[in-house]
């Protein structure tokens, strides 16, 4: 994994979205098994106007919204649909391994394209989605984009309560 290249006082869902992709799966407690047997999480991040929004989930349920600006949502793991929905967007992640490759740096995605980092239990990987192609239905990406939006759904719908 990189060193973190995010300012520890840098704006918190840059710095968190850094952390999630730099921390070793074994220092999250997270070792391969049957139900997640190469994707441990995924973040998937996406240019929204002014700010980019990553959607970042993790094999026991965890999930966040981060953006580069100053709204983002945290804790997601308390909610038994949030858990479910972020476990299948991890699931889900594992199907995209062999369309992806191996990356060391974690840029955020021009305009236009969406991209998903998968973290492996040996690294991070990167698959890449053409926005304008999600919405027509037709880039591979377009599952993974769902499960994502699933994800930010959930979540929304617990800060609404």
């Amino acid at each position: 994994m990189t060193e973190n290249k995010v300012a520890p006082d840098g704006p918190p869902g840059m710095v968190l979205r850094q952390m999630a992709l730099t921390t070793p799966a074994g220092e999250l407690g997270f070792s391969s098994d049957s139900d997640f047997p190469r994707v441990y999480g995924v973040l998937m991040d996406w240019y929204i106007g002014e700010a980019t929004a990553t959607v970042m989930s993790m094999r026991d349920g965890t999930a966040s919204l981060y953006t580069t600006s100053t709204f983002g949502i945290i804790g997601g793991h308390g909610h038994e649909a949030v858990r479910q929905a972020a476990a299948r967007y991890v699931k889900l992640a594992a199907r995209y391994v062999d369309s992806s490759k191996v990356v060391t740096e974690f840029p955020y995605p021009e305009s236009g394209k969406v991209y998903y980092y998968l973290l492996m239990y040996d690294g991070v990987r990167l698959c890449v989605g053409d926005k304008s192609e999600i919405e027509r239905g037709s880039d591979p990406t377009r599952p993974l984009f769902a499960a994502a939006q699933d994800v930010l759904t959930e979540l929304r719908l617990i800060t609404e309560r």
